[in-house]
């Protein structure tokens, strides 16, 4: 397939997903089973559009004046590639399986718009609802931070220390140009290519031997924060796929226990593979309440990764920032204080309770340890800038850190996923 039929399927794509409100994954599966013919480079190409459409919904449309289908996939293409409209036109000119070129009338609303000059939602690409809890997390930086949620991610992966070394991974992943992480002391980066593609890397002999994982750097410095450590005794309480606890053992070289529970067990079908391959063999699954409750005043630490709205998330799953309520946000925040008060317990004396979420919304993070806090007099907040310093000195502007309240990392500060990490010590 030319550009033209990649384009015409992307607006087909982004119809279904803004008419059905469908996940973006499940529209583009269907509409690859629909038309067998396209190859995977066609699939991977169409998705690209879709995605970057997605992310730049605001943007893309408003460049055309319209928030259409049709107008967010041309928007998101030339905000993409930075062609001129009459360029696409020529390239698409001729092509039976293009959808209709840019009219008169779209080329006139394209010449006399400046994105440097578009409404502040419209730059931050967020709905505009969202906008209000954007700027309560970043302040007069909330335009960018929205931005930078709204371009395309890296590919992050990490080293599995307890079977390769970063050289190692490197060495064998050379092709794809991969690099060492700015922060995560076992990340590797790779960027994706000039089409916004990243590597098959699970297909990759190393990924089959347990070298890596691929898990966001945001998320890689949540675990490290922790602190988990040889020989202690840690709950990871919602482990869902097992990303942070495969972290956590390595950290702890095997040494101690880990117990990984999640409520909804579905979540936890990946984690068994990839502790087999990972050769993790300190963590017990665990999914009865009696098993947690036989948990209680024993643990060094007790991980929290909460239920949250994903805000965090946005640049992976664009389309869930479209679907996204006040409903959900409102069900998520009491989901998250009702877990804050089930699992405390299990922090012995003088152990940590370690709450993270990939939002960025103030009312997921601070404002719920800050409600914590008032309901729990025996729990105090670390030092957070002290914690940060320790694992990552002289790095202090690579996340925005609150003594007492916690640390947010995101996209345009710390090149991550939205992550916000917070400690609290029980009294001893």
């Amino acid at each position: 397939m030319r550009l033209g039929g990649r384009l015409a399927a992307a607006i087909e794509v982004l119809d279904e997903i803004e008419r059905r409100q469908r996940p973006a994954a499940d529209a583009l599966k269907d509409w690859g089973l629909a038309h067998r013919f396209a190859g995977a480079g066609d699939r991977a190409a169409i998705g690209n559009i879709v995605y970057d459409g997605l992310r730049r919904k605001r943007s893309a449309g408003w460049l055309l004046g319209d928030d259409t289908a049709r107008a967010v996939a041309f928007g998101a293409v030339l905000l993409e590639t930075h062609q001129t409209p009459e360029a696409l036109n020529a390239t698409l000119d001729g092509d039976k399986f293009a959808p209709p070129l840019l009219d008169a009338g779209e080329l006139a609303a394209i010449a006399t718009r400046d994105l440097a000059q578009a409404p502040d939602v419209v730059r931050a690409d967020c709905p505009d609802w969202c906008a209000p809890l954007l700027q309560g997390a970043f302040g007069e930086e909330w335009i960018a931070e929205g931005a930078a949620l709204a371009r395309r991610p890296p590919l992050d992966l990490r080293v599995n220390t307890l079977k390769a070394r970063r050289d190692q991974v490197l060495k064998e992943l050379a092709e794809m140009d991969a690099a060492p992480s700015a922060l995560a002391a076992d990340g590797i980066r790779i960027a994706p290519n000039e089409n916004g593609r990243h590597p098959n890397v699970q297909s990759e002999p190393a990924f089959h031997q347990g070298w890596f994982e691929v898990q966001d750097e945001g998320s890689q410095i949540a675990a490290e924060l922790a602190g988990a450590a040889p020989g202690m005794q840690v709950l990871d309480y919602c482990a869902g796929a097992g990303g942070k606890t495969l972290a956590l053992s390595a950290a702890m070289e095997n040494r101690g226990q880990i117990f990984a529970h999640d409520a909804e067990k579905g979540r936890l079908a990946p984690i068994y593979e990839r502790l087999r391959r990972s050769d993790c063999r300190n963590v017990q699954v665990v999914t009865k309440a009696a098993e947690i409750d036989a948990l209680r005043d024993k643990m060094d630490i007790v991980l929290i990764d909460a239920p949250c709205t994903g805000s965090g998330t946005w640049r992976r799953r664009p389309d869930a920032k479209w679907r996204l309520t006040q409903k959900q946000l409102d069900v998520r925040r009491a989901e998250q204080a009702t877990i804050l008060d089930t699992v405390k317990d299990a922090v012995k004396p003088g152990g940590l309770l370690v709450y993270v979420t990939c939002s960025v919304f103030e009312s997921e993070n601070r404002d719920q340890i800050d409600a914590f806090l008032q309901r729990e007099e025996g729990f105090a907040p670390v030092d957070h800038s002290e914690l940060w310093d320790h694992h990552f000195a002289g790095k202090t502007e690579c996340a925005r850190i609150d003594r007492a309240r916690g640390i947010l990392m995101s996209p345009a500060r710390s090149n991550t996923d939205g992550f916000f990490f917070a400690a609290l010590r029980r009294a001893g």
